[in-house]
């Protein structure tokens, strides 16, 4: 196939063979995920001829999911370990450019009673006979930049597409899906697991029920010490290190503000109306490589421009605001914020915790005592198993369980396309923010005008 056809500009296997085969260079990075930060391509405007919204547009009922899996490393693995523990789903394909990879995951479908699905291994573009299957649904757990041309090759064959986080990296990305979903009418599911956490839907519950009085500000990050990973010399570290040579700003925004938008009814009442950036000075990945890698090794030759902390600023339509951050390059504990004000109580996450107004003390108090109360009838159902399963602390499963309940039923999905796209806009939108010393940047409105469409209410209570 030739280059000038792959996303991006370099094919995952070239890729992955200069990165195998000696660390991969500054050349490989200039090369990797370079995009357009301003998002003024031929997908960047709305068009006036758009079909209509898929804002509250249900599956078509079914009583088995046929589903196919594009990608089978890490994340892909244990995506499919949860999907089978779901009644009624069926795996029927699983494409990797690894054959190994693709073999083991034969191998976990039929351990689990089900019949061997197909297997595709020839090459990048060998997902495309994948999609041809008669299939309902296809997983995408691959690297970032493949995520929009799979995403829409899996639409344009009439399936539904689930794609890991984020979803888009650019604006033209987000519009492509937004266009394809609306004109194929096949939804485009950012698979966002954070929103499913036991203590985030508990939280949206306690919000739905007014225990937080009207909500003015929401807090939400990406804090997690990733420099092993991002170095490694497999799995995520042949792909992920190298948008940190690329871009500055907010590269993994959906973590923390999925829940976030759903605290504050993003695409349900209010929506993103525009942000600010800034980004501190770059530090942590570059002592990190010069104390742990010879020099020899080609990462000493990288450099490094995302600044360690990214810190944006989102005002909404009504006029909320959100407190975005990203940093996987310091040494810290683990955190997403997840926090929200309101006028009558606070939630601080990371230990999860409230503060309601006139209360004796000013400090905080646990959240245990409200937990019966308000646990969300998701964890009600499959909180057993979730635990069980363990992904993310039973998040994964839920979230699973949640999308293939959806889909047997006839349901609408409770993130849609233009939840894709909104929640990794941040990532263009920071970058050019902060290349413009913290100017302000529009969100485009991907739902145009629909994001008061009540059709659209969020999670379901059953």
């Amino acid at each position: 196939m030739p280059i000038e056809n792959e996303p991006n500009g370099i094919s995952r296997r070239s890729f992955l063979k200069q990165s195998v085969a000696g660390g991969a260079s500054a050349l490989v990075a200039s090369e990797i995920l370079s995009t357009k930060v301003s998002g003024q391509g031929k997908n960047s405007d709305a068009k006036k001829n758009s079909a209509a919204t898929m804002i509250g547009v249900p599956f078509e009922p079914r009583e088995r999911v046929r589903l196919g899996v594009i990608g089978v490393g890490g994340r892909g693995s244990s995506l499919l370990r949860d999907l089978l523990a779901v009644e009624n789903v069926e795996i029927k394909a699983i494409c990797d450019l690894v054959p190994e990879k693709v073999a083991h995951a034969q191998k976990a479908v039929t351990d689990a009673g089900q019949p061997e699905p197909k297997g595709f291994t020839n090459g990048e573009w060998d997902f495309k006979n994948l999609t041809q299957l008669d299939l309902d649904i296809v997983y995408i757990a691959t690297p970032w930049n493949w995520h929009v041309p799979m995403a829409v090759n899996v639409m344009k064959n009439g399936k539904h597409a689930a794609v890991e986080v984020p979803a888009c990296t650019t604006l033209d990305e987000c519009w492509e899906v937004v266009h394809t979903s609306e004109s194929t009418r096949k939804h485009c599911m950012i698979l966002e697991n954070c929103c499913y956490g036991e203590t985030e839907l508990m939280v949206l519950a306690m919000i739905k029920d007014g225990f937080f009085g009207q909500v003015t500000h929401a807090e939400g990050a990406y804090l997690h010490d990733l420099r092993s990973i991002l170095t490694a010399n497999e799995s995520e570290g042949l792909w992920r290190r190298f948008p940190h040579m690329q871009r500055n700003g907010n590269l993994y925004p959906t973590h923390g503000l999925g829940p976030v938008a759903h605290y504050l009814d993003i695409h349900r009442g209010d929506r993103f109306d525009y942000m600010v950036s800034v980004s501190s000075p770059e530090a942590s990945l570059s002592e990190y490589v010069k104390a742990n890698f010879p020099e020899s090794d080609p990462k000493r030759r990288e450099k490094y421009i995302c600044g360690d902390m990214n810190t944006s600023i989102i005002k909404t339509e009504k006029g909320r605001t959100i407190l975005l951050q990203h940093d996987v390059v310091n040494p810290r504990p683990y955190s997403r914020l997840n926090s929200i004000s309101g006028t009558k109580a606070a939630f601080a996450d990371y230990p999860p915790r409230v503060f309601v107004d006139g209360q004796k003390s000013e400090e905080w108090q646990t959240v245990d005592v409200f937990s019966e109360k308000y646990v969300h009838p998701l964890w009600k159902t499959t909180g057993e198993m979730a635990r069980k399963t363990g992904g993310h602390g039973g998040m994964d499963y839920v979230m699973n369980y949640r999308l293939m309940d959806c889909l047997k039923r006839g349901l609408s999905p409770d993130i849609n396309v233009y939840d894709a796209a909104a929640w990794s806009a941040p990532t263009p939108l920071s970058e050019a923010s902060v290349a413009a010393h913290g100017s302000p940047q529009k969100f485009p409105d991907f739902t145009r005008g629909h994001w008061n469409n009540s059709a659209s209410s969020g999670f379901a209570t059953t």
